[in-house]
């Protein structure tokens, strides 16, 4: 910040955002010796941070070099990332999907095979007309990825 735009004094809480730290870790600073302590200015009885403590907090948070001259390794500002969401595959056609289709479905998507929920329900429904209740899961994973696969050569 230029001296010229630089106010004539700043409170803690303003000068602890300038440097991108909180207002706790900032006096937790302070009495480490890493940043000047502000001065009370009697006419308002408010601890500020004056023009010349300004640019010298300004300064020691830029070079990394405390206000005692030892070394001051600054931790990485934390970025607010939302957690990203996977998208569920609608069932196909406004129909519910199948609780029975759908680990077949995942299992074959994970398998390699770029499909659609209809084309696995098609693909169990050719290989198992009377359905796939009493069959086991891995056998059914196999004939449908094996009948999709086949239907792409």
């Amino acid at each position: 910040m230029p001296a010229q735009q630089t106010p004539a004094a700043i409170t803690v809480s303003q000068m602890a955002e300038m440097c991108e730290v909180s207002r706790s870790r900032w006096y937790e600073l302070v009495d480490a010796g890493v940043f000047p302590a502000p001065v009370v200015l009697l006419s308002i009885k408010r601890p500020v941070y004056d023009r010349n403590l300004i640019q010298k907090c300004l300064e020691i948070k830029e070079t990394g070099i405390s206000l005692g001259g030892w070394p001051v390794v600054w931790n990485r500002k934390r970025t607010k990332t939302s957690p990203t969401k996977q998208k569920a595959t609608p069932p196909a056609k406004g129909r519910t999907a199948d609780p029975l289709i759908e680990p077949i479905f995942d299992a074959v998507k994970a398998l390699g095979l770029t499909t659609t929920m209809q084309a696995v329900t098609d693909a169990v429904a050719a290989n198992y007309p009377t359905g796939i209740a009493d069959q086991g899961q891995g056998d059914v994973i196999r004939k449908t990825f094996l009948y999709l696969q086949g239907k792409r050569t």
